[in-house]
């Protein structure tokens, strides 16, 4: 928005003599005088001159005094005022150059790069001169002061704020994910149909002996249970509107690599903590069997513990293929020292993953805190996938209409645990 001045020219006169009283900004020259129409790099030039003009002065007076000094003169009284009035003429000139030094290297622009109020503006027009060195008598002129533009997003001349387009980072960002890897220890299978039948052994008496030549032979007792288990849906949905999945191209698969996670993390804690009710996989560690130490250990740590519980479940002829512990835990294995202040477990700078007794460990959220399951995974237990994990798109209701589209992602999987002895559940201890 542009703002008109129309004034006479006795206005003219008189807001001229008012902003020159108001104005007051001007780079002075070396004699004292306003030197309104120099650049400050001609200014800074006479400064320069000017200074080492009195700094030669100053120097001339120094030896002059010496020279009377090691003749064993006294310092005249006129001598030492001259002195006295080159040294302070001499700092403010250095003062003087300093600032229009400063100046410069902010812009090089002096006062025509400051802001000026609008009696400055007019007063140092052009045309306002042109105008008033020709003595008028009547008249005006018209001045178009521009308003300053400025980031400010206001609703007032000179704001161009909103024209400023920010910086963004192109897409989503990712977010954080956890390795899922209790279904890596676990033998896989495939299964038809809904339900799935197993036989679980509950209980074994082994009674081999050696036997003498015509001699009874012994008998051994097995306890066998059949068990029907059927496969679970774990599912969820989400929906997203057929304009944004166009116009957002990383939306899509983002919105499928979710459903497949989420999928997942549900699955994890099925498989360790799933109780067999309604819709829920009946998980491992509600089968398992409760840890006892096999051999008394004194001070037993935590390393002795998972090593115990290893020996309880290949005393159940289950040799364990696996430990499963929350990261804490794993943590607080990891930070154990010895006297030393060696670290125990591995080095930190190691590549190798975890690992306890030749056996892999493990990490997952999903496991309780303080607690741990050892077991014989291989043999022990088996999954059934009868749908694989997937996501699948469709129309729900009226969708259609609302340009709308359901993501679903499902999966269905049963769990047979066919050992409950190859699997120990305890406790460490340190959490109360």
């Amino acid at each position: 928005m542009n703002r008109q001045i129309f004034l006479s020219s006795a206005a003219i006169l008189g807001a001229m003599t008012a902003s020159e009283r108001m104005a007051g900004r001007y780079l002075r020259a070396p004699d004292g005088h306003p030197e309104n129409t120099k650049t400050a790099e001609q200014l800074a030039t006479e400064v320069k001159a000017a200074f080492q003009k009195s700094l030669d002065t100053v120097r001339e007076i120094a030896e002059k005094a010496l020279a009377d000094a090691a003749k064993g003169n006294n310092l005249a009284s006129d001598v030492k005022e001259k002195a006295d009035e080159a040294l302070i003429k001499m700092n403010g000139l250095n003062e003087q150059l300093t600032q229009l030094e400063q100046k410069m290297a902010r812009g090089g622009g002096g006062d025509e790069d400051e802001r000026k109020s609008l009696g400055e503006l007019f007063v140092s027009d052009e045309r306002v001169k042109s105008f008033l060195s020709s003595a008028p008598s009547a008249g005006k002129i018209d001045i178009r002061l521009k308003a300053t533009l400025t980031s400010l997003t206001t609703d007032a001349a000179g704001s161009v704020g909103d024209a400023i387009q920010n910086t963004r980072l192109p897409g989503i960002l990712p977010l954080p994910q956890r390795r899922l890897t209790v279904r890596d220890l676990i033998s896989p299978g495939r299964m038809d149909g809904n339900a799935l039948e197993y036989v679980k052994e509950t209980g074994f008496t082994n009674g081999a002996a050696p036997v003498a030549e015509a001699a009874t032979k012994p008998s051994s007792d097995i306890k066998l249970e059949l068990i029907t288990t059927s496969a679970k849906v774990i599912a969820h949905w989400m929906k997203a509107s057929r304009q944004v999945l166009d116009d957002i191209s990383q939306l899509r698969s983002m919105i499928d690599e979710r459903l497949i996670f989420g999928l997942g993390l549900v699955e994890e804690a099925q498989l360790l903590f799933g109780d067999g009710t309604g819709q829920n996989l009946l998980g491992i560690v509600p089968q398992a069997t409760a840890y006892a130490a096999p051999i008394t250990i004194a001070g037993a740590t935590s390393i002795d513990m998972i090593r115990l519980a290893m020996l309880q479940a290949a005393l159940a002829l289950f040799p364990a293929t696996g430990t499963v512990m929350h990261p804490a835990d794993w943590a607080f294995i990891e930070l154990q020292k010895d006297a030393g202040g060696n670290y125990i477990i591995g080095d930190p700078q190691s590549p190798l993953g975890p690992s306890l007794w030749g056996a892999p460990v493990v990490t997952t959220p999903a496991m309780t805190i303080d607690k741990f399951l050892v077991g014989a995974f291989k043999l022990g237990a088996q999954l059934f996938d009868r749908w694989d994990s997937r996501v699948e798109t469709g129309y729900v209701n009226d969708d259609f209409i609302k340009n709308l589209v359901t993501i679903l992602g499902e999966e269905r999987l049963a769990l047979a645990v066919y050992r409950p002895e190859a699997f120990i559940y305890g406790d460490f201890g340190r959490v109360a």
